[in-house]
């Protein structure tokens, strides 16, 4: 698999990066429902076997469990695979979710993950969500410590704006801006991608199949209970239907690319310069399978164009977007 850079850091990353917020399971506010947690080991292991070099994971998925499930995935093949994880999203005993870029919890949060991931080091250490805006200047500059103190190697933020990440900088470097982009959310096209290319900043791009609407899979008779989907508008109606229209529409490009519905959205990501590599959630070998699948080929303008009028039409019909997790 090719590998791109990372901004302007020395992390050549895979395309396609092994997005592991699915695999924290059910139990928690954003969890996905239950599952096999030695299934899910098998999909790391899989996506190191076929060229997919980057992980990203997050204390807050599952309270601790994706990271612990990644240490398995990754169990004697530390030296192959660049671990992400992130700090400022802490919960306390009864799982109740809260913001924090105070010192003293960036530091805590790190050496609990170092722990759970069963290494010395974590390559990219991300700023989850800047809910703690007050405090970004103290968080960035404690993970800066971390960096001096070799616990980190690089350091990059999650959900910022462009004026927090200028916040960053005048601190220290920014390696890296993870960002919700794809078909069904485009907002970082107008400013935070030609910004971050300017600047030198890597764009990691989650989410690019829409948590599951775009991978051509999709039934919402599948989600429990206790998956986030259930209740999120995209995934209820009227924005279900005219979500699914798009992947409908996408299934003559498939065909005549001879790919699936989502290596046709995942390529879709990875035409942009701007995204360093687009980060794909699998919790079983098959998905990991499939989504190799969208790298080493490229759309034609036909088909870009073709996607345009799809998306045109669904912004046309779709209420305002919520604010998503991730």
């Amino acid at each position: 698999m090719k590998t791109r850079a990372l901004g302007s850091s020395s992390l050549q990353l895979s395309e396609i990066g092994l997005g592991a917020w699915a695999i924290g399971g059910g139990g928690w506010k954003f969890g996905w429902g239950a599952q096999d947690d030695d299934q899910a080991v098998r999909a790391i292991r899989r996506a190191l076997d076929l060229g997919i070099n980057w992980i990203d994971t997050a204390p807050v998925y599952g309270l601790g469990h994706s990271e612990e499930l990644v240490a398995r995935g990754v169990e004697g093949r530390r030296d192959e695979v660049i671990l992400a994880t992130k700090c400022s999203l802490v919960w306390d005993a009864a799982g109740n979710i809260s913001s924090s870029l105070e010192r003293q919890s960036v530091v805590r949060e790190c050496e609990e993950s170092l722990r759970r991931l069963r290494t010395d080091r974590i390559d990219l250490y991300q700023v989850h969500w800047p809910n703690d805006d007050p405090r970004i200047e103290e968080g960035w500059e404690a993970i800066g410590r971390l960096i001096d103190e070799g616990k980190v190697r690089y350091a990059g933020v999650s959900n910022f704006a462009e004026q927090q990440i200028e916040r960053a900088l005048a601190v220290r470097p920014v390696a890296s801006l993870q960002a919700p982009y794809g078909m069904l959310q485009r907002d970082a096209e107008s400013a935070l991608l030609p910004y971050c290319y300017r600047s030198g900043i890597g764009v990691l791009a989650y989410s690019p199949l829409g948590s599951g609407l775009l991978s051509g899979h999709f039934e919402r008779s599948r989600l429990s209970p206790e998956d986030w989907r259930a209740s999120a508008p995209d995934f209820n109606e009227p924005n279900l239907s005219i979500n699914l229209q798009v992947a409908d529409g996408l299934g003559p490009i498939a065909r005549r690319r001879r790919k699936t519905v989502s290596q046709v959205a995942i390529a879709w990501v990875l035409r942009r310069a701007e995204v360093a590599s687009a980060i794909v959630g699998a919790r079983r070998e098959a998905q990991v399978d499939e989504a190799i699948g969208a790298t080493g080929w490229s759309l034609a303008a036909e088909d870009i164009e073709e996607i345009e009028r799809l998306l045109a039409q669904r912004e046309r019909t779709l209420p305002p977007a919520p604010v998503r997790f991730r």
